[in-house]
């Protein structure tokens, strides 16, 4: 017959839980820090109007022509693109660290699950058991 696994025999087969946002958080250096600010506020609407004004100030004021369009264009992107690459790769990396504690959290329960309805199996036994012998006591009563 299998063993059924107690609490205590579950707790000491798994780790404790750990919050992964403050393990991923807690492995960031500074630039790492940077590169994620950056890629956050890139994507947000205040960076598009900022972009859009910039792009709008040359045909507005002709003399700032060559140097905004120069910021806006080339220089602009050029530095971006590695930047926001960086923080993705950092974000991926913190997916990755969610989804290996997702698949921890899902096989530890499993396993109480498991001790969950092993526990009911016997408890299903011992009350088959029991009504077996009230039966009987009932029959050599009559």
């Amino acid at each position: 017959m299998n063993k059924i696994k107690t609490l205590a025999d579950l707790k000491r087969d798994f780790a404790p839980i750990q919050n992964v946002n403050e393990i991923h958080k807690s492995r960031l250096t500074k630039t790492d820090k940077l590169a994620l600010f950056i890629t956050k506020h890139v994507g947000s609407m205040t960076f598009f109007y900022f972009c859009f004004v910039l792009v709008t100030i040359p045909l507005i004021f002709k003399s700032t022509m060559t140097a905004v369009f120069y910021i806006s264009s080339g220089y602009l992107q050029l530095i971006l693109l590695p930047l926001i690459m960086v923080g993705q790769n950092l974000q991926g990396r913190h997916a990755e660290l969610r989804a290996q504690h997702d698949y921890e959290t899902n096989i530890k329960a499993e396993k109480e699950i498991e001790a969950i309805l092993l526990h009911l199996e016997k408890q299903d036994e011992m009350m088959l058991e029991i009504l077996k012998r009230i039966e009987k006591m009932e029959k050599i009563g009559k």
